[in-house]
């Protein structure tokens, strides 16, 4: 790679490799990292253990209760660590990388899967013999036949579990319409940190106890409902109160041996201020950034949610405590840097364990991206950027860390400074930050039912998701419904060649006797409509069901419409709240591409017949190299091509028009996403070779972005189909997943970085939702896949979250280096 252009991060891997460079200085965050960062993840069964022992003593009381008081148990049983040189502490188990167990989520199979999990090929973890013993003997037997799986699973219609699971074992995704509830008790969500901050859980608890004195104490709802809620929330505020203290305790005791003078004063300090925050207000910098890391850590203890706990606006809610220490003189930017990133180190220390196949297939690479948002516009739509937004984007160019996913939000009047940094940022070359586009996401939450001021202070979420603090109310996981699988329908009349002779979607007749492209379109559009159609009765009987299985009194604490309703967070809808969800299109260039080549190579230029078409796919092309050919040279989307572009457009309308009508009957906004997680990858194992050349049980397309390799004419082709296949009259859409790869040399230098800056505004102004870039060479990833040892610290972009690249999977490593890397902007 002598005479190739290095990305920074390429830099410093060749150089470490060589012995030129040492990644690991004397700086604080780098020794903690390096104590852990390549080891394999360890689950803690602490959580899972103190979670059942409650529940198994509060049976018969209200949900909320139950589930406040046995996070309380945890607060005052769990073990606490402190790590050696952390500023910031509060973890949910042992040290060095770790995951929890949530046996409420899948003490169904908890048994079997524990002894599965340290060999997995994705993201495997160990555990000791011992706990794994607990797991098996004494927790998991508690939740069989308890658990919202096996509800939901038990509610499902015979033609909607056929799409969903194997029918004979309904444990085992059949990766087509699939819900993604029975992994998550949630899907991403951002909570109002600013709070926490101002009045404390001391506050919050004072709050609660005054609402509860002004009830009516003959009112059978108030005494059913509302107490049991309020009651929780003092629990919630309580127990968080007391893991903080026991946090100071254990502070206290480590100085009183410390030998270390400097790092004694630490430990004081750490104690001083575990004794006061979260309970009351932050008053300073430091203060406000440990309250917040105690928050979202407590967040992880109460419930999996999907993507985990998102950090929301950081360089707003935190700014006021930086500005006033930096003024006063009591912090300097290297400290409050070093503060943020003992962070980051803790944020990587947790691991999103995901028990089920299904879940861990979705979230390759040790997946979880807890999002801080950066930039933006105020609440009252003045550009939002300050020094603290640019110490954000200094740290992610500075610590080689994939934690937190850094976010950038971009509007029209972004500021030069800004979009220099961030540019730069993404140059570095792990896939940082991700872009967000104001221009986009504000009109559409306008038009849900945001104000202003609402939809101008929205933090991004999860993946590519945006939150409204305070307004958005709607947890429910939604279906990922892989749209190629109704290609293979349509080609096989209901039928899929994994599936052999079992009837799974509609018969549409034999496309052999298709005469004309009508008839092949109506049939496709018949199989995407019976998959929405399940998808929408699979939403509806979750939506019912999750009250029963599941509740958040912490989530619910910090959201002022369920303080002002008394209603837990996951109740099927908060008055005065906007319930915004959405399913998923898995597969859209590789459904676009199929229909195109049908359309071009069979109907209209007649090069082949549809006989030899559908032999030809069946066979996995074996000798039919031909026609392969011609297949793959058919027009594709992603091209700025019109003919490829008006049938995805098409494609995209009848989805919309889909939820349009039928997401008013579960009364919410069910949106249409094209967001893969890296779903695309073990949806395409089920589905055999495509008509867009694809070969057999290989990765779908990502995203909206085009498939693997057929984007031929450029970068901005790939954002102009983007553009002309969306339909921007429908505000039933959301979030659009756009990957770009490009090649270091395409953007080196001062040149390089206005080219850039030059394409995100292009970007900007066309109203995508979402923008993020591999910038790395194929060379390296290559080299990474015969050495994973030496490229141990390589991070890539892969959905809308950055991974070790070393983590995935072959598949999944296969799919980002055939993605393809443009040479120019």
């Amino acid at each position: 790679m002598s005479n190739t252009i290095l990305s920074p991060q390429e830099k410093r891997i060749v150089d470490e490799i060589n012995g030129k460079f040492n990644l690991y200085s004397n700086n604080r965050v780098f020794k903690i990292l390096k104590r852990f960062e390549t080891k394999k993840p360890i689950i803690d069964i602490e959580r899972a253990k103190y979670f059942t022992e409650s529940f198994k003593k509060t049976e018969g009381e209200p949900l909320v209760l139950r589930w406040s008081k046995a996070l309380k148990y945890i607060a005052e049983n769990i073990t606490v660590y402190i790590d050696d040189d952390q500023l910031i502490v509060g973890r949910g188990g042992y040290e060095g990388r770790y995951g929890l167990l949530y046996p409420e989520l899948d003490g169904d199979f908890l048994d079997s899967a524990i002894k599965e999990l340290p060999d997995r090929v994705q993201s495997p973890f160990d555990i000791s013999k011992e706990d794994a013993s607990v797991v098996i003997e004494d927790i998991a037997p508690y939740w069989k036949g308890k658990t919202f799986h096996e509800d939901l699973a038990k509610s499902l219609p015979e033609e909607t579990i056929k799409l969903t699971y194997n029918p004979e074992n309904t444990l085992q995704s059949r990766f087509i319409v699939n819900e993604t509830a029975s992994f998550r008790s949630s899907i991403q969500w951002v909570h109002d940190y600013e709070k926490v901050l101002k009045i404390g859980f001391k506050g919050i608890k004072s709050l609660a106890e005054k609402k509860l004195e002004a009830l009516d104490p003959l009112s059978p709802i108030d005494n059913t409902e509302k107490v049991p809620f309020l009651k929780a929330v003092i629990n919630i505020s309580e127990a968080i109160i007391i893991w903080a203290r026991r946090h100071s305790e254990l502070a206290r005791e480590k100085a009183s041996i410390e030998k270390d003078t400097a790092r004694k004063q630490e430990l004081i300090k750490i104690a001083d201020i575990c004794a006061r925050v979260p309970e009351n207000p932050a008053r300073n910098f430091y203060e406000a950034v440990q309250s917040q890391w105690f928050t979202q850590m407590f967040s992880r203890i109460e419930q999996k949610t999907g993507t985990v706990i998102s950090n929301g606006r950081m360089d707003q809610y935190l700014y006021p405590y930086y500005k006033k220490d930096i003024d006063e003189g009591r912090i300097t930017n290297e400290k409050a840097q070093e503060l943020l990133e003992c962070v980051w180190v803790a944020m990587a220390q947790f691991i999103d364990l995901y028990i089920s196949p299904t879940g861990g297939a979705f979230n390759e690479g040790y997946a979880h991206w807890e999002a801080v948002t950066i930039g933006g516009q105020t609440k009252d739509g003045l550009d939002a950027t300050n020094e603290l937004t640019y110490l954000f984007l200094k740290s992610k160019r500075e610590f080689p860390l994939n934690y937190p996913d850094l976010a950038a939000r971009i509007h029209s009047s972004s500021n030069e400074r800004y979009l220099y940094e961030v540019s730069e940022t993404i140059k570095e070359g792990s896939g940082f930050p991700k872009l967000i586009n104001d221009e986009e996401v504000i009109p559409l939450l306008v038009s849900k039912g945001a104000n202003f001021e609402e939809a101008y202070d929205y933090a991004v979420s999860g993946c590519t998701e945006c939150r409204m603090p305070n307004r958005d109310t709607y947890t429910s996981p939604c279906a990922y419904i892989n749209f190629a699988a109704a290609i293979e329908m349509t080609l096989y009349n209901g039928r899929m060649k994994l599936y052999g002779n079992e009837d799974i979607g509609l018969k549409t007749g034999n496309p052999r006797n298709f005469e004309i492209w009508e008839e092949f379109w109506n049939a496709y559009i018949a199989q995407q409509t019976n998959f929405l159609k399940h998808a929408f009765i699979q939403q509806h009987a979750i939506i019912n069901i999750r009250p029963k299985h599941f509740a958040t009194p912490l989530g619910s604490a910090l959201h002022d419409l369920c303080m002002k309703n008394l209603k837990d967070l996951h109740e099927p809808h908060i008055e005065g709240g906007i319930d915004l969800g959405y399913f998923e299109f898995i597969g859209y260039g590789t459904v676009v591409d199929s229909l195109a080549a049908i359309k071009k190579i069979v109907y209209e230029d007649k090069k082949i017949t549809m006989d030899e078409l559908i032999d030809a796919v069946y066979s996995n092309f074996e000798g039919k190299e031909v026609i392969r050919q011609l297949l793959l040279n058919a027009p594709s989307y992603g091209n700025d091509d019109p003919y490829t572009d008006s049938i995805a457009k098409k494609l995209d309308r009848e989805a919309l028009e889909f939820t349009k009508k039928y997401s008013k009957e579960l009364g919410v906004h069910l949106d249409l996403r094209y967001v893969p997680f890296t779903s695309h990858v073990p949806f395409g194992k089920v589905v055999s070779a495509t008509p867009n050349g694809r070969k057999a049980w290989t990765p779908l397309a990502d995203g909206s972005s085009a498939s693997q390799g057929a984007d031929i004419n450029g970068p901005t082709a790939i954002l102009l189909s983007n553009v002309k296949s969306k339909n921007y009259n429908y505000r039933e859409r959301a979030s659009r997943l756009l990957n770009i790869k490009l090649s270091p040399s395409c953007v080196k230098g001062e040149e390089g970085t206005q080219k850039l800056i030059s394409f995100i505004r292009t970007w900007c102004d066309l109203k995508l939702w979402h923008l993020q870039f591999n910038i790395i060479n194929r060379e390296t990833l290559v080299n990474a896949q015969k050495e994973p040892e030496k490229y141990s610290n390589l991070l890539v972009r892969v959905a809308g979250y950055s991974a070790y690249f070393v983590d995935l999977s072959p598949d999944l490593q296969n799919d980002i280096i055939a993605r393809t890397e443009h040479e120019n902007l």
